[in-house]
């Protein structure tokens, strides 16, 4: 049976945070007829940044893609649009989450994103924050990501490396599949 992918619109949007922006931007998408199926929303330093991504008829999609602009501006956001249509994997991705700790020192996130890479392995969502420890004040470092891991991949395997990579790192680490 082949299923028709649907019609996607997938949106980037940052500006100076504001009360009210999420509401303003769900009215206009659903005034249009389209559909928030996925999202990821923040305020970083002041700073507010979404990306989502939004389903609906050709024409919907048309008609938010045409409002987005002056949206923008009235909003005091910079935002990207881009079609796209739902992807499905060429092989069975399994998902595990990565969590990692550490004292906070630069290259933490592109040392895990190169083992992930080297291994095939996708990052599909990544967070990260700094804080204080606890009674020391040492500053410190956390990562959580999912990662898509390929179902013929070893994960005994997958996972001793991972450790012994994060050994290596000084970095305190788990992988574990997503529940």
């Amino acid at each position: 049976m082949n299923v028709r992918s649907k019609d996607c619109l997938v949106i980037t949007a940052s500006g100076e945070d504001q009360i009210g922006l999420v509401e303003k931007l769900s009215s206009h998408i659903t005034e249009t007829g389209c559909n928030i199926e996925q999202s990821r929303m923040g305020v970083l330093g002041g700073q507010f940044a979404l990306i989502m991504r939004v389903t609906g008829s050709w024409s919907a999609l048309a008609k938010l893609e045409n409002q987005l602009a002056p949206l923008g501006e009235q909003l005091g956001l910079s935002i990207i649009h881009k079609r796209t249509r739902d992807q499905e994997a060429e092989v069975p991705l399994i998902p595990y989450q990565v969590d990692a700790v550490a004292l906070d020192h630069p290259g933490i996130v592109h040392r895990l994103a190169q083992f992930f890479a080297r291994q095939g392995i996708n990052i599909e969502e990544l967070e990260t924050d700094t804080y204080r420890a606890p009674h020391t004040g040492t500053p410190m470092f956390s990562v959580h990501m999912t990662v898509g891991v390929p179902a013929r991949t070893h994960i005994a395997t997958l996972r001793d490396d991972f450790l012994d990579y994060c050994d290596e790192l000084n970095l305190d680490a788990t992988l574990e599949p997503s529940r």
